[in-house]
């Protein structure tokens, strides 16, 4: 008895001295000396999945994709998990723009910053950014469908002239059916406002719609999405030829960032989801309609 008293006090001063309180001395000694096949599993998922992102998922981007896979998984138990496993996101910090209130001459913004749409094949936006690829830099158009923030269009040159884009438009008018009522919006670079790509809007029977100049917020879904890109996916050194680029490039777009990875903006759904269940609805209420 005096032999466990004098344990007893000896914790409790012990505990005084490190600031620690004694329950969670007690959860520490009743805590589990061997790892759950349930815990196994989970680390194994977690690692899974920050592999399939390129080392760029966070602990919030973990957990809603091991959600989606059945595993139970909050975010705060993520973040502990990766911290045991060493994982680390790759992102960098956000980057804050200039503003302009210019518009083009002839073609408004019509769009106006209302992202928020009800149905695919309603806005497309589109914009080109640059990759480093062989010792030199390739161009890549890609075109969002803004309902369920889904690319739908992208193509890859070494010139960012009104083909590259035109390739893209084509490729999203063509995969979607060639849809009636589009708008398409963009910032005010010449592969957007050349005579060729607005001829093939007009082909196409699609409303023109331009940022102002200099203001990426009034194309800011697309922006987003290469700012995903270049954090998530596109090593620091670029690649070694074009072929490579490309091939990772469409490896993001189709099989990581439009089927597994979880986006905000559709409540934590994939792009390929958030559709899926749309038309999955629309289906249902023509039916019974």
């Amino acid at each position: 008895m005096i032999e466990k008293l004098r344990k007893s006090y000896s914790v409790v001063r012990l505990c005084e001295v490190f600031g620690i309180q004694r329950s969670s001395y007690k959860y520490w000694r009743s805590r589990p000396s061997e790892i759950s096949a349930d815990d196994i599993l989970l680390r194994a998922k977690v690692r899974e999945l920050h592999s399939a992102s390129n080392g760029s998922a966070g602990a919030r981007s973990i957990a809603m994709m091991a959600s989606n896979h059945g595993f139970k998984l909050s975010r705060y138990r993520a973040t502990k998990l990766m911290k045991k496993l060493g994982l680390v996101s790759c992102q960098q910090p956000k980057h804050r723009y200039a503003k302009q209130t210019q518009e083009h001459i002839e073609i408004p913004n019509y769009l106006d910053r209302q992202f928020a749409v009800t149905a695919p094949n309603q806005v497309w936006v589109g914009d080109v950014t640059y990759v480093w690829a062989g010792g030199r830099w390739a161009y890549l158009a890609v075109v969002i469908d803004l309902f369920a923030r889904k690319p739908i269009g992208w193509a890859m040159s070494f010139s960012p002239d009104s083909k590259l884009t035109s390739k893209a438009l084509t490729m999203a008018y063509e995969s979607r059916g060639k849809p009636n009522g589009l708008m398409f919006h963009s910032d005010q670079g010449s592969h957007y406002t050349s005579r060729k790509f607005r001829q093939l809007l007009w082909r196409y029977q699609i409303k023109q719609s331009l940022s102002r100049k200099g203001n990426c917020w009034d194309n800011s879904p697309m922006e987003r999405f290469f700012r995903s890109l270049k954090t998530e996916w596109i090593p620091e050194t670029g690649y070694q030829n074009f072929a490579e680029a490309w091939c990772e490039i469409v490896d993001y777009i189709i099989g990581y960032y439009s089927s597994l990875r979880p986006h905000h903006y559709n409540g934590g759904l994939t792009p390929n989801e958030s559709e899926q269940r749309y038309w999955k609805t629309y289906k249902t209420v023509a039916k019974f309609s």
